[in-house]
């Protein structure tokens, strides 16, 4: 029979205890960073795109139709976003400049495009919600159709284009604002390219001792071939 002792094994409180997480974080906080950074910058790089995507695109549509008086009848007009304002299509151009310039910059100038990029999606909003009636447009075409400077669009209707518009700029905005929120840690593009400015440690020419010519170019360069 095997010898059994009552007294209990020693324990060695000064062993910290595992944390909560400790078994749901594989490879600590630094990892857990690092995916977080990764996933902000794909969700940034999706949402500036695909926002920049659909302002282009839904400014170029009719966003307003009406008629003018033209002799006898009426003459239908539309008016597509560019033509009310190119203010959208402007800045979502802008703000997909700014989305690759985060990645080429650092640190004060990174928060400065990044900022840039927000107030692209914002300002591209304002725009075509404000513009959404289309009638100025739509006026100052039926005043060159007609030869008329005081002629009037009438049965003036809207699409939703405009707002279609706003809505791909709202995507801009928040691509902006996770740039904001979390572009310090993102990578940038030139860094394995620059140098630190630090000299490069320059390697002496290997010698072969059995080959007189060498030991003589050691000896001009400045070098001991004995070492």
């Amino acid at each position: 029979m095997g010898y059994v002792s009552a007294v209990p094994p020693p324990r060695n409180d000064d062993a910290p205890e595992p944390g909560p997480g400790a078994a749901e974080e594989p490879g600590g906080p630094d990892a857990a960073a690092a995916r977080s950074s990764r996933r902000s910058v794909a969700v940034a790089l999706l949402l500036g795109t695909l926002g920049a995507t659909v302002v282009l695109l839904a400014s170029g549509r009719v966003w307003a139709r009406g008629t003018a008086a033209f002799g006898d009848g009426s003459l239908p007009l539309t008016a597509d976003g560019r033509a009310v304002t190119g203010l959208p299509a402007a800045l979502a151009i802008v703000g997909l400049a700014a989305l690759v310039a985060v990645f080429a910059v650092r640190g004060k100038s990174r928060l400065l495009v990044s900022g840039l990029l927000a107030l692209s999606g914002l300002g591209a909003a304002l725009a075509a919600v404000a513009h959404a009636d289309g009638r100025g447009a739509l006026d100052a075409e039926a005043a060159r159709t007609t030869a008329d400077t005081a002629a009037r669009v009438a049965g003036l209707s809207h699409t939703a284009w405009p707002y279609v518009t706003a809505a791909g700029a709202a995507l801009i905005l928040l691509a902006g604002l996770l740039a904001l929120r979390y572009g310090r840690g993102w990578p940038t593009m030139s860094g394995r390219y620059e140098r630190d400015g630090s000299p490069r440690a320059r390697r002496p020419a290997a010698v072969d001792p059995d080959r007189p010519e060498d030991l003589w170019k050691a000896l001009d360069r400045g070098e001991d071939p004995t070492r």
